[in-house]
């Protein structure tokens, strides 16, 4: 037998261990005590298949009609009239859904566009996308793959549709010029030896398609798709923006909506939609988002209430008041107002309410504030002040050239000179600065009155462990979690003083964690006996967690809900057939409070 015909045993070796390679089958790492936590809450079973699907993208995307400007049935044909002429599903026509984890029935052969099939969503549609895909990455036998690694925070954003920007590549094979097809994988956080976790990739990397390549065998597995390379590996570190890769072949093929529809369409995860509905707004009423950003439950609380009314919408970031307020004015929303508030200071302390009172007594007719055009000024003290009872603001400005001294207090009152009002003024026509304001003036607020408001929405600042993807979770503690929940609690508390006794409180997380979900619900309840846990609708999820888990070595216990009140509550399950993100949602009704 000729030798040369017959291929060497290293040679056949090498397909074989590389066999699983360039595929994506990702496991989600969690830190252990946290994975037995989670364990014991669900089940280990059940916990398995949450976190599996945790590392995978949802395969529709989820779209909000705004029905001030257009009609769910004129955007969805023009949805198919865009997928038809700009290849918008990414070549796309038509895919055959199959649900997750053994669903009873697979999807008959359908369109792209779907309207949402569940009650009291009908300005929903759903894209369908499709994937897993498995992909032939070694195309040209001869040759060794050309290979980039990104992070995971890009690799995340990869799976759901975008592009690989410049920021997001650590390393790339030599010899890659622009035009270069090359395989996309993505580096996760490893162990390290004080107990952290850390990737472990010095940015600039080179690689040479041999084992000894960073990350190698811990790539394995996590290959994201192949696409061409946007410049050359010089090109891609040395600028700091830019497409460094253009994807042509993905693991997910889900539809790209940038700058599609604008003002039409929102995307946005379907929990999140069934939040605002859950919530009820009505015409005319007063309703605050007390964590607002980006926009997405906001606007669509405007809508309910079709413009009419008033929402309020705070977060602590100038640039994120900056992003709501621009998407409200591409919806043609009137009614949201945006303030700069940690929402933690949501409440008007004491003494500035008392200020707002001497300021009051002084203005006639003070119900009709709310009709007049400009705000009321009164003199208190020798103090000139400027209440604005729409925002609950109260700006407080001295005269230059009053210097009123106490015989009991020497101190003299602030003196605001020209020359400072000028600096301010400059800075604010500056632009950034340090802390990166992306420019354009918001509107501070000193907080709202108790009892201000007919509903609040509290999307609370979590832990996020229910978005998807997500292809690591090790960085959560049971410790980090207990002090997200610590976080939320001091927010409810926030909430409850600002609605008026007859309102309703929504409270809503986007994590699996019971200890910032179920645990909150029972914190409300015990707290505040005015409280009383409703049905919602509509109902898409299924019902909480019951009973109570002990935790620091049997030293705390976390209570969670009984069955009649796991009922009442929403729980979306990632490895559900709904297939979205994990997601909770708890309405109260609040009655008379106690004085």
């Amino acid at each position: 037998m000729d030798s040369s015909s017959s291929p060497s045993p290293s040679a056949a070796a090498a397909p074989a261990a590389d066999a699983g390679r360039y595929t994506f089958s990702p496991k989600l790492r969690w830190q252990p005590e946290v994975e037995e936590y989670f364990a014991a809450a669900y089940g280990r079973d059940r916990f398995a298949r949450i976190s599996e699907a945790l590392a995978h993208p949802s395969r529709y995307s989820c779209i909000r009609v705004n029905t001030l400007k257009s009609s769910t049935d004129a955007v969805m044909h023009k949805l198919m009239d865009l997928v038809c002429e700009n290849g918008l599903s990414d070549g796309i026509n038509g895919v055959e859904i199959v649900e997750q984890n053994g669903g009873d029935q697979p999807h008959e052969q359908s369109s792209l566009v779907q309207k949402c099939p569940y009650a009291g969503l009908e300005n929903v549609l759903f894209v369908q996308g499709s994937g897993p895909h498995v992909l032939n990455y070694n195309s040209q036998p001869d040759q060794s793959v050309k290979e980039v690694i990104v992070s995971r925070k890009c690799a995340e954003s990869v799976l759901r549709g975008a592009q690989v920007f410049v920021p997001g590549v650590l390393a790339c094979s030599s010899h890659v010029e622009k035009g270069d097809k090359v395989a996309v994988s993505v580096a996760v956080e490893q162990p390290v030896k004080d107990g952290g976790w850390a990737v472990g990739i010095t940015r600039g990397t080179v690689l040479q398609g041999l084992q000894s390549d960073v990350h190698y065998e811990e790539r394995k597995g996590l290959y994201i798709g192949q696409g061409t390379a946007a410049m050359s590996r010089s090109g891609i570190f040395r600028v700091l923006h830019g497409i460094a890769v253009e994807m042509t072949e993905r693991v997910y093929k889900l539809p790209s909506f940038n700058d599609v529809l604008e003002g039409e369409i929102f995307l946005q995860n379907l929990p999140s939609v069934v939040a605002a509905r859950v919530l009820d707004p009505q015409p005319g009423e007063r309703i605050l988002d007390m964590c607002a950003a980006p926009g997405g439950k906001t606007t669509a609380i405007g809508i309910l209430m079709r413009d009419k009314g008033e929402v309020v919408a705070l977060d602590r970031s100038h640039n994120k008041v900056m992003d709501i307020l621009k998407l409200a004015s591409e919806m043609d929303l009137n009614c949201i107002k945006a303030y700069k508030l940690d929402a933690l200071k949501s409440v008007r302390k004491t003494e500035e309410a008392t200020i707002v009172e001497m300021v009051n007594s002084h203005c006639e007719a003070i119900k009709t504030l709310a009709e007049d055009s400009g705000p009321c000024h009164v003199t208190v003290d020798g103090t000139a002040t400027n209440v604005n009872e729409e925002s609950s603001t109260t700006t407080v400005v001295q005269s230059e050239q009053l210097f009123s001294v106490d015989d009991k207090n020497p101190e003299p009152k602030r003196y605001v000179s020209k020359a400072e009002l000028r600096k301010n003024l400059r800075r604010m026509k500056n632009g950034p600065g340090r802390n990166n304001c992306s420019g354009g003036r918001v509107e501070k607020s000193k907080g709202f009155f108790p009892n201000s408001f007919d509903r609040v929405l509290l999307d609370a600042p979590c832990s996020a462990l229910g978005l998807r993807p997500r292809l690591f979770a090790g960085e959560e503690t049971l410790e980090s979690l207990k002090t997200h929940a610590k976080y939320q609690r001091r927010m409810f508390d926030q909430a409850v003083k600002l609605v008026r006794p007859g309102g309703v409180i929504v409270y809503s997380t986007c994590t699996i964690n019971p200890g910032e979900n179920e645990a909150l619900v029972r914190y409300a309840l015990d707290t505040y006996k005015f409280l009383s846990l409703v049905s919602q609708h509509p109902k898409v999820g299924g019902p909480g967690i019951v009973g109570s888990c002990e935790l620091f070595n049997k030293t705390y216990t976390e209570k969670w809900l009984t069955e009649h009140e796991a009922e009442l509550v929403q729980r979306f399950d990632p490895s559900s057939p709904v297939d979205t993100i994990g997601f909770f949602i708890a309405k109260f009704n609040v009655g008379e409070k106690e004085v």
